[in-house]
């Protein structure tokens, strides 16, 4: 039997053996007077990999902050940089934790943090959504595009409160029951935002269908940034994000589900770097790379969506059936000249 002091992991007090001081206060452990099981993981998470998460995520806040700044993004840049930070923080628990693996405060930091930062992250993506269908044209949506944003934006939000709100009590809770209960609120959270995604990936693959189904329906006042590739690639990039984020969320609803003494909690860094480190990564590199202003070419304000008034919409009608028409005219022009 090992000179250090062990625990059980089984809920009860006594559940161990060695220094009943440290027993009852796992923050006061060393490596040299504990074992990890009295730490939250059974390994020391990996202080290079976690450093270069932590550093390329921080690189992306800059860069979010300098494209959100000059094209005037606010509320995509805003929930972006948000999300970064709080991967940048959670991380940076992670490598404190590689240091000190037995400090409980380092292990909620990371907790919290990395649970609800990708909800900022789909909240930037849904934002994009509304303006995708101005841009191919109202009509070819089922909804209206501010219905788009309220309701998965709300989603969003619902989503990000219940984590927030688990992760409060988790931290905060002194007691295994208190701590499950904070820890079942995270993964309603992450089970809403796992439900929100995937209906949010039918809603979007169906206005998808209806674009290509109807493309002499499309709106020729944006016909030529519709059809540009870099515009096309920003889609793509969208959808690689949005299929990252559903990926780890659905791993961290598998991870959490098995509790804070769950094997797949406690004992697997690869596939938590690979699952949430890497998935993240990818889907940060796509939402910076391919900056929405950028790819809607100077058209991301003009195509938001406001609350009109029904005279206001029926002028906006009116427009865009002249312009629809005029392209009719020079189109039939175009043609009898030949």
């Amino acid at each position: 039997m090992s000179n250090l002091t062990h625990s059980n992991n089984d809920g009860t007090n006594g559940g161990g053996y060695g220094n009943a001081t440290l027993l009852d206060n796992p923050n006061l452990c060393t490596l040299s007077t504990c074992d990890l099981s009295m730490a939250n993981f059974d390994y020391i998470p990996t202080l290079p990999g976690n450093a270069i998460y932590a550093a390329i995520f921080g690189i992306a806040i800059f860069a979010q902050l300098f494209l959100g700044i000059k094209h005037k993004t606010w509320g995509y840049m805003v929930a972006m940089i948000f999300g970064l930070l709080l991967e940048v923080i959670g991380y940076v628990g992670r490598v404190l934790l590689h240091n000190n693996p037995f400090e409980n405060n380092y292990f909620l930091i990371y907790l919290v943090c990395l649970t609800i930062a990708p909800a900022l992250f789909t909240a930037a993506i849904y934002l994009c959504l509304a303006r995708i269908v101005h841009v191919y044209g109202e009509n070819l949506s089922f909804f209206r595009p501010r219905t788009y944003t309220l309701v998965f934006c709300t989603c969003d939000l619902i989503s990000l409160v219940l984590q927030a709100l688990g992760g409060g009590i988790a931290s905060t809770s002194d007691t295994l029951s208190g701590k499950n209960l904070g820890r079942n609120i995270m993964l309603a959270g992450l089970i809403f935002q796992v439900i929100s995604l995937a209906l949010f990936a039918l809603a979007s693959g169906e206005f998808a269908l209806r674009v290509i189904k109807n493309k002499s329906q499309w709106n020729v006042r944006y016909i030529d940034l519709v059809n540009s590739l870099l515009f096309k690639s920003f889609l793509v990039g969208l959808v690689i994000s949005s299929v990252t984020i559903f990926a780890r969320s659905v791993y961290r609803c598998a991870e959490l589900a098995g509790g804070f003494n769950g094997e797949l909690f406690r004992g697997d860094e690869a596939l938590f770097m690979v699952l949430e480190g890497l998935m993240l990564v990818i889907a940060t590199i796509w939402l910076t790379a391919l900056h929405p202003a950028v790819a809607f070419q100077g058209t991301w304000h003009e195509s938001n969506f406001r609350f009109r008034s029904k005279d206001a919409e029926r002028k906006l009608m009116q427009s865009t059936d002249e312009e629809s028409q005029t392209a009719i005219e020079m189109n039939h022009q175009a043609f009898t000249s030949r």
